[in-house]
């Protein structure tokens, strides 16, 4: 399926003969194998969260499809079992899943292929929610499922002025695709890691739609990869089907051309069709951030001193910090040479996010440089409860550990709507979330 006309949004569904150049194997096998001649390389299985508190990488030079991306993580040591297992208990059939091997380039990679056995309906975005609802999947896979639909579903109602529910997935919401998006999201589960994604191709060209021809990127591709690097890819040519950027949209925190990390395991997923000036291959690449070895303490402090920047330039740079990841961002006045008033932009990451912040730094601000500041953060464990009151239930967080009597927050913008709601005063809410939270807490 890889880069194939049936995996986009309504587009017409084509017969396609699917090229096995190797012995096919079943997804629901325990074996985790390549074959090539008839000879079979074997691969470990990775443990349930091998990637905890690490990268996975999706490599991508000639794009990305649902299907790429579930092969990769196969290739990389996902247990196909652990894909197979999640996909049986959804309620639909009519369909049988292939792994076999293709090569591409002297790389023996994964191909995962989808057959369809049955005429499809169309679905709606409401009855796909239904579909996942009524199954027994994990709940983490479920909700991971929801947003990889919840993606899609809204470039789709950018695009054509739709309500969520009533945006209608034609193929994508054809089983093919809908395996596509829960086999990935099972992936993605059972690894456990942080995704990054390199700058993605983009093609050009028209595609073949339900309601006519569209220009490539198609315009839920480009809905759904809003915030991510993409660049001209120079083929007339699907590079990324909007499911598969919807399942980066939905689970990558950052594009990079390369993330600064220790590479560990490295897998192998192939597209279907053959490109004329490279390989059809998407590398998954899993690693441990290099930061977490050669970093002192625990956290960056992010700096840059800024004497042309206006108040709103610099309102707007720390919003879009936090919004991507800053523990917290703050301005402070300073006085630099000839005795120019100027401030310092700062900002609080993690070793993971500090390059990703450093980059939002420098380009959402005039400075030419960011200092880096390696500082150690003692943390009080905190949790979130809810706590009724009479304006409803509030989320109030909740510090404890060793230091003392738990120090207890409402949230905020939380209290602020309930006591619009109730035409009360925001601190008659404050009160009752903050007695409430006294008497079930402490």
């Amino acid at each position: 399926m890889g880069h194939e006309d049936h995996e986009h949004e309504h587009a017409h569904a084509h017969a396609h003969e699917h090229e096995h150049e190797h012995e096919h194997e079943h997804a629901h096998e325990h074996e985790h194998e390549h074959v090539k001649s008839g000879k079979k390389v074997m691969r470990a299985d990775l443990p349930f969260q091998a990637g905890k508190g690490k990268i996975l990488f999706l490599d991508a030079p000639s794009g990305l499809a649902g299907d790429m991306i579930i092969a990769s993580l196969i290739d990389l040591g996902v247990p196909p079992r652990a894909i197979g297992a999640v996909l049986e208990s959804l309620p639909i059939s009519g369909y049988h899943l292939h792994l076999s091997g293709k090569e591409r380039s002297g790389v023996l990679a994964t191909h995962f292929d989808v057959h369809v056995e049955d005429a499809q309906p169309e679905r709606t975005f409401a009855a796909i929610k239904k579909i996942l609802d009524a199954s027994t999947i994990p709940d983490p896979v479920r909700a991971r499922a929801h947003r990889i639909f919840q993606k899609l579903a809204e470039g789709e109602s950018a695009v054509h002025k739709l309500p969520l529910d009533e945006v209608h997935f034609h193929e994508v919401g054809a089983v093919d695709a809908i395996v596509d998006i829960v086999g990935a999201a099972a992936a993605l589960e059972y690894l456990g890691a942080d995704m990054v994604v390199s700058p993605l191709p983009m093609g050009r060209g028209f595609v073949n739609a339900r309601h006519g021809k569209l220009p490539l990127p198609a315009p839920a591709t480009v809905e759904c990869l809003r915030g991510f690097a993409t660049y001209d890819g120079g083929l007339d040519f699907e590079f990324v089907t909007p499911t598969g950027a919807a399942i980066v949209a939905a689970n990558a925190l950052r594009s990079e051309r390369w993330p600064s990390m220790t590479p560990e395991v490295v897998g192998w997923g192939a597209g279907t069709a053959e490109l004329a000036d490279r390989p059809n291959l998407l590398r998954a690449v899993l690693g441990t951030p290099l930061a977490a070895r050669t970093e002192e303490g625990t956290h960056v402090v992010l700096e840059a001193n800024l004497d042309d920047a206006s108040g709103e330039l610099l309102g707007a740079a720390i919003e879009t910090l936090l919004t991507q990841g800053a523990l917290d961002a703050w301005a402070t006045p300073i006085t630099m040479k000839k005795g120019r008033p100027a401030v310092t932009l700062a900002a609080l990451a993690t070793l993971a996010t500090a390059d990703a912040l450093t980059a939002v730094m420098l380009r959402e601000t005039t400075t030419l440089g960011v200092r880096r500041l390696p500082v150690s953060r003692t943390e009080r464990p905190r949790r979130t409860v809810e706590v009724a009151t009479k304006y409803g239930k509030i989320p109030v967080k909740v510090g404890e550990g060793p230091y003392g009597p738990p120090q207890i927050k409402p949230e905020f913008d939380a209290c602020v709507a309930a006591a619009r709601e109730h035409g009360v005063a925001v601190k008659d809410v404050l009160a009752a979330v903050m007695a409430a939270a006294l008497a079930s807490i402490t």
